[in-house]
């Protein structure tokens, strides 16, 4: 597991900060990613999921998750990819992807899928780019506003 002590709240700082700023995300979004990546890292097992962090100095400047815990089911679930404002754009995300989609080829998931919303230009980019396409769109508030939801989904 990339897990380094302080982690879970930095991965946690940089969506708060970002998704506030972008789209004014508040403290329930801010909870609900502190609360359910504690809960993802209490329930972690290295066969089935994984976490990668990029690293400046040994400041964590970006994650991203594979939680493989439905992904006999549902398909494991991308989840938590976010860059710093200074790694974005220098290829920091591209290789944070490239490590999880390695690391769900190896474990044979017939299926890998995100959540996440219109408007983010350059991650939506990025996904299409890895072969994942959009399956699902609603209207919902799961992050605290309401937002254009999006589905996408990677088959194997």
């Amino acid at each position: 597991m990339g897990y380094l002590p302080g982690s879970i709240g930095r991965i946690t700082e940089l969506h708060a900060g970002y998704y506030q700023q972008l789209v004014g995300f508040g403290c329930r979004f801010e909870s609900k990613v502190a609360r359910e990546l504690s809960e993802f890292c209490e329930r972690y097992v290295d066969e089935r999921d994984g976490l990668w962090l990029a690293l400046e100095d040994g400041h964590v400047e970006g994650s991203i998750v594979i939680d493989g815990f439905q992904a006999e089911n549902e398909g494991a679930q991308l989840r938590w990819f976010i860059t710093s404002n200074e790694a974005r754009g220098t290829g920091v995300g591209t290789a944070l992807l490239t490590s999880a989609m390695a690391f769900c080829r190896s474990r044979r998931y017939e299926r890998v899928y995100l959540w996440t919303f219109e408007g983010l230009s350059a991650a939506r980019h990025l996904y299409e780019k890895f072969g994942f396409r959009l399956v699902h769109a609603q209207r919902g508030a799961r992050w605290g506003a309401e937002v254009n939801e999006q589905r996408f989904e990677l088959q194997a």
